[in-house]
C-alpha cells in the first residue's frame, strides 16, 4: 500500500497516511476534521542501462556541429581578428637547422 501525503486547507498541517490505491484524494484532516487534499509529488525516476552516462550525451559543441551546413563564410587561417601581418612561411629554429645540416 502506498504512503500518501495530505495537506489541510484550514489548519495548514501536513501529514502522511498509508492507504490503498482506491482511496479518495480528499480526506478529513486528522488534526481539525476539515477537508485535506492529497499532495502530488513527481515520481522518482531511475535511469538504468547503457546510454545514460554523461559521456554518452551530446555536448554543446557537437550539437552546433550537427545542425547542418552554415551560411557563414569561413575565415582564412591568417585572418583571425587582429591587424598585424601574417606570413605563410614557417620560421625554422636553430634545432631544425642543425639537424638539417
Amino acid at each position: 500500500m502506498p504512503l500518501y501525503e495530505y495537506s489541510c486547507e484550514s489548519c495548514g498541517k501536513r501529514y502522511e497516511k498509508r492507504e490503498g490505491f482506491d482511496a479518495p484524494a480528499r480526506q478529513k484532516c486528522q488534526h481539525c476534521g476539515k477537508t485535506a487534499n492529497r499532495v502530488l509529488h513527481a515520481p522518482p525516476i531511475v535511469f538504468k542501462g547503457s546510454g545514460f552516462y554523461k559521456t554518452d550525451s551530446r555536448g554543446v559543441a557537437s550539437a552546433t556541429a550537427d545542425s547542418g551546413p552554415s551560411s557563414e563564410p569561413v575565415a582564412a587561417a591568417s585572418d583571425h581578428g587582429h591587424s598585424h601581418p601574417h606570413t605563410d612561411s614557417v620560421d625554422t629554429g636553430p634545432a631544425e637547422a642543425a639537424a638539417a645540416g
